[in-house]
């Protein structure tokens, strides 16, 4: 049963504990996947994960459900934010408890250390410009704690991503500052300072994301992020009504220092982590 079909059932009640192969199994206890076969293909494509009993609820008819969030969804962190897609309800035959030796889950895997994260819509003009600076850099060679990536205008995936483990995210984007155009910018941004981005800064429309926004619902997620810098360069202009592929002279002869600036600041970050380190 999906979540979205759950969430139909008004009469739901929950349960102190189900009996499963003779065990008691409840909230927080640790289970196996073994989704019945024939059953819905999103579930049947969990089978032998592992994961954790978040509810267990019984529907209007008495019959048990367990409510489970994955030990592998990087998601699993996100509160309330995470029930639309990170909650999976199972019957109770359908999941196996694992020995109490394994009831603790596995260490979490370190992820990145640093996420670079290229925003902006590459039809209206300098607004792709954090796009094309990451591109260059994903040219280059850089250790395994940093991930470079191009969100674009995906928001909601940029907000995820910087759930996932990083303590640092660089941005990189066309960002309004009222200096001349391909002016370079390092900004270290205060999540908690609604004037980190200026009015001015607030292009929703060009972008279709607020990077502010999503640094602001990031934050509310309560993930691991500790420092946020923005490098950007001051645009020319958004293409206008019609849009334009390609970047304004000024920005396109910024690439390089907006290059240089990253690559620092990334190298800097790194030997202030090692050097915590020991």
């Amino acid at each position: 049963m999906n979540g979205w079909e759950w969430q139909l059932l008004e009469d739901k009640t929950p349960l102190d504990h189900v009996v499963v192969s003779g065990v008691e199994l409840r909230v927080g206890n640790r289970v196996r996947l073994l989704p019945r076969k024939g059953g819905d293909i999103l579930d049947i494509a969990l089978q032998g994960q592992e994961a954790t009993v978040e509810s267990l609820e019984q529907d209007y008819e008495g019959k048990p459900h367990v409510c489970v969030v994955l030990d592998a969804d990087p998601g699993r962190d996100l509160g309330l934010l995470r029930q639309p897609g990170h909650r999976f309800f199972f019957d109770a035959s359908e999941v196996e408890p694992l020995p109490p030796d394994r009831q603790h889950p596995a260490a979490v895997v370190q992820k990145p250390g640093i996420l670079v994260a290229g925003i902006g819509n590459i039809f209206l003009g300098d607004d792709g410009f954090g796009v094309e600076v990451v591109q260059r850099l994903c040219r280059r060679q850089f250790p395994s704690a940093v991930r470079v990536a191009d969100f674009g205008i995906r928001g909601l995936d940029l907000a995820y991503a910087l759930q996932d483990g990083y303590s640092t995210a660089i941005l990189i984007d066309a960002f309004p500052h009222g200096g001349l155009p391909g002016t370079v910018y390092v900004v270290e941004l205060d999540l908690n300072d609604a004037t980190a981005f200026p009015a001015s800064a607030n292009v929703t429309e060009a972008h279709a994301m607020d990077p502010m926004s999503v640094l602001r619902m990031a934050a509310a997620m309560r993930g691991p992020l500790k420092r946020v810098l923005l490098v950007g360069a001051e645009p020319e202009s958004f293409g206008g009504a019609d849009g334009r592929i390609g970047l304004s002279a000024p920005l396109e002869a910024a690439l390089g220092e907006a290059l240089q600036a990253t690559e620092k600041w990334i190298h800097k970050i790194l030997a202030e982590d090692s050097a915590r380190a020991d």
